[in-house]
């Protein structure tokens, strides 16, 4: 398809290497909260750290952090809440980490920056996804057949999902699908991969645009996407990005600019 991100020769071998090394024939199969690896992988992932971007969350981060399974840890990132968010996540156990630079790419960043686990989920905190649903997005890595598995928000009541901003998403997918020629439907910030994958990735945007850079360095990348359907439920409190006039022009703004971006990277790769 014209125009769409190609991967070369390099990068297909170095998503072939990613394959090899951290999915191989790994068997999903849960012992005693762990994830158990096949024998010749020769390890066992103990854990996988959960990234939170958090802001004024106090109301919904109880619920969100009961619901995440065992073998799962949390890393709540505060990005610079005026409540009780950061108290409540370290009473409950999570590693708590201060970012103070504004925006979700910088909270997600930091936590990703802090995760020590080989694999890396994230997932926002605000109540409208259950973390208890982040196994069925594992399993794809677990198996071998993706390196990036992102939630498709399957919205639960009309309030879900503000119309605006639902259709602003299907616009976005499409012209993803047309760019990148990967299936997918909605750019959902839950989503699973490996940390230091994501680390090489070198994700420099730091506001809205931090899933998007990432989706679309992962396709440049070669390596397999896949989306799963996750429930998606009435936030908690207000969004901070469609929910506001403010942060709806950022996402739009940031967004825009990483796909004219990567529109000219596909062009300069067809002439070459």
């Amino acid at each position: 398809m014209a125009g769409n991100i190609k991967c070369s020769g390099k990068r297909s071998r170095h998503a072939a290497e990613l394959r090899a090394r951290l999915c191989g024939d790994i068997l999903g199969q849960a012992n005693n909260g762990k994830l158990a690896c096949s024998s010749r992988i020769g390890r066992v992932l103990d854990v996988i750290d959960v990234v939170f971007p958090c802001l004024d969350e106090a109301t919904a981060l109880p619920w969100v952090l009961d619901r995440l399974p065992a073998g799962y840890r949390a890393i709540v990132v505060d990005n610079g809440s005026r409540d009780a968010s950061a108290q409540i996540a370290a009473d409950r156990g999570a590693t708590v980490v201060t970012e103070p630079r504004r925006g979700f790419g910088s909270a997600a960043h930091a936590g990703l920056a802090a995760a020590q686990a080989d694999w890396v989920a994230f997932c926002d905190c605000d109540a409208s996804m259950d973390p208890a649903q982040l196994p069925r997005l594992v399993e794809p890595m677990l198996v071998g057949t993706a390196e990036l598995v992102l939630g498709r928000r399957k919205p639960t009541s009309w309030r879900s999902w503000p119309l605006h901003a639902r259709l602003a998403n299907k616009v976005l997918a499409w012209r993803l699908r047309q760019l990148t020629g990967v299936s997918v439907h909605d750019l959902g910030p839950m989503r699973v991969a490996s940390r230091q994958a994501l680390l090489d990735l070198d994700v420099r945007d730091r506001r809205s645009g931090y899933p998007l850079e990432m989706f679309l360095k992962a396709a440049r990348a070669g390596w397999r996407i896949a989306e799963l359907p996750i429930d998606y439920t009435p936030r908690s409190g207000a969004s901070k990005v469609t929910g506001t006039l403010k942060g709806t022009w950022h996402a739009i703004a940031d967004m825009s600019a990483l796909l004219s971006d990567a529109r000219g990277a596909a062009v300069q790769s067809t002439v070459r």
